[in-house]
């Protein structure tokens, strides 16, 4: 994934394995999951003894109602308890047929064998029977206090009461080993829950843990001045965006490096053409090869211009690049100011053998700086003039293009190849072809001629001419 120009830095295997931030990724999923299986053991552990006990008392009440109301029918064939006070195997016989086959309400049949009661109602002596004088017919061995009551009616009458245990009391030893045998599935169920997430969280944890590594030793790289790191951006998560982004700065960041070796590169160049010839001809002059008069010193004094108008050029890029270049905004009628420009050029053009022609449409306004604009029309002129061959054309034309002002600026030939177009704008940029094959340009026109529009919020774009030259297309947001 990391594929640096030099050797990153090393690191020992435990660290390139599990970081800092993979560790506490694991922790931390190990912790949430292991909050939640306590959480729904103890919730779903706690539903279960409540169910099972809803269950019993719901299935203790139906027995319970079932037996009442077997005695009482009992009694009512009896006319009284007498045939449950001398007689104990009654009393087992009726819990049988009562409870199990589902309300027998009956004397059981004779030769009939009884089935067999529930573990909890095995000894009768589970129940209690008092008669409606509250003496105990049938007694029990519990203690009192542990006792429920039911009525016993008859035609609305109450003609006893059945005591039993609470339902709490009857859990039996199957009861509750159905109920271990369940929380100890549900343990093994969330105990497998919780070690796939483990296993989860660890290679999550060791995944993440690689990639963000990788991109912070991209990010030391690139604070190191190495731009050559590339990561291998793969999939389409925010990772990979990440991983993107870097690239895309490391990138730019080594373009600019280049970008700005060949700026100081080329600016020395620039400036060392001017000063050689200077020193040449003030060396000339100290050695009185050639006399110091008002032409000599004229051409000294050009030298000196051309330096200066260069550092002007330099120092108003390098505004533009703060932002802090000069330019007190008004409204402008650029109909006027443009047609004005044109005007003032028109001798020069046609001196260089060029004809003008221009199409401008009035009553098109812009906010600008008007020393701005005319610094910018200066220099498209000076590059169609210095750039155009005689005799030659030059079309300008002006229109509003919906909510824009656009100026369409084009020349005759000689052209620019479609690979350069994207560059002339390009500081010190120069071409080999015969649109440069003339001297004197310090190859910041264009540069500054962008700049300038951009300061005005309006494009500029570069464009092969119909005349067989350049065209450069410019617009502006209108006022």
């Amino acid at each position: 994934m990391f594929h640096p120009a030099h050797d990153a830095p090393s690191a020992g295997p435990a660290t390139i394995m599990f970081s800092r931030i993979s560790i506490k990724l694991f922790f931390a999923i190990f912790l949430v999951n292991t909050l939640i299986s306590g959480l729904i053991y103890l919730s779903i552990s706690r539903s279960l003894d409540e169910g099972f006990l809803d269950y019993l008392r719901h299935s203790q009440q139906q027995r319970i109602t079932t037996l009442t109301q077997s005695i009482a029918e009992s009694y009512a064939r009896h006319g009284n308890w007498e045939w449950l006070r001398h007689d104990p195997d009654a009393w087992r016989q009726l819990l049988r047929f009562a409870l199990v086959p589902r309300g027998g309400n009956f004397e059981p049949p004779e030769g009939v064998i009884p089935p067999p009661l529930p573990p909890e109602l095995a000894d009768p002596r589970q129940f209690v029977l008092i008669d409606a004088h509250g003496d105990r017919i049938i007694d029990s061995r519990l203690e009192p206090a542990k006792l429920r009551y039911a009525p016993i009616t008859l035609d609305g009458i109450q003609i006893g009461s059945l005591g039993y245990r609470a339902p709490e009391g009857v859990i039996t030893k199957l009861d509750r080993l159905f109920l271990q045998r369940q929380l100890r599935s549900l343990t093994i169920i969330l105990g497998s829950m919780l070690f796939a997430s483990l296993i989860l969280a660890g290679g999550l944890a060791l995944w993440l843990g690689r990639r963000t590594r990788a991109m912070a030793l991209a990010t030391q790289a690139l604070a190191g001045g190495d731009y050559s790191v590339r990561l291998s951006p793969s999939g389409r998560d925010e990772l990979s965006q990440l991983s993107a982004d870097i690239n895309a700065l490391a990138f730019n960041l080594e373009q600019n490096r280049r970008a700005r070796q060949q700026w100081v590169a080329d600016i020395a160049h620039e400036l060392r053409t001017p000063l050689a010839v200077l020193r040449g001809e003030i060396e000339a002059m100290q050695d009185g090869v050639r006399p110091m008069n008002a032409g000599n010193l004229a051409s000294l004094s050009q030298e000196v211009e051309q330096l200066n108008r260069l550092v002007e050029d330099l120092r108003l890029l390098a505004q533009s690049d703060a932002h802090t270049l000069e330019a007190p905004f008004e409204t402008v009628d650029l109909s006027a100011h443009l047609t004005h420009q044109l005007s003032e050029s028109r001798h020069w053009i046609e001196g260089k053998g060029i004809a003008l022609d221009s199409k401008i449409a009035s009553g098109i306004t812009i906010q600008g700086a008007p020393h701005r604009l005319r610094q910018l029309w200066h220099n498209l002129l000076g590059n169609s003039m210095a750039y155009t061959d005689a005799p030659g054309k030059l079309h300008v034309s002006l229109a509003r293009v919906g909510r824009r002002a656009e100026i369409v600026w084009e020349d005759s030939s000689p052209g620019v190849p479609d690979d350069a177009l994207p560059r002339l704008t390009e500081r010190l940029f120069r071409l080999d072809a015969s649109r440069n094959r003339r001297r004197g340009g310090s190859g910041l026109g264009l540069s500054i001629a962008q700049a300038l529009v951009h300061l005005h919020g309006g494009q500029m774009e570069a464009s092969v001419s119909p005349l067989g030259g350049l065209r450069w297309t410019l617009s502006f947001p209108l006022d």
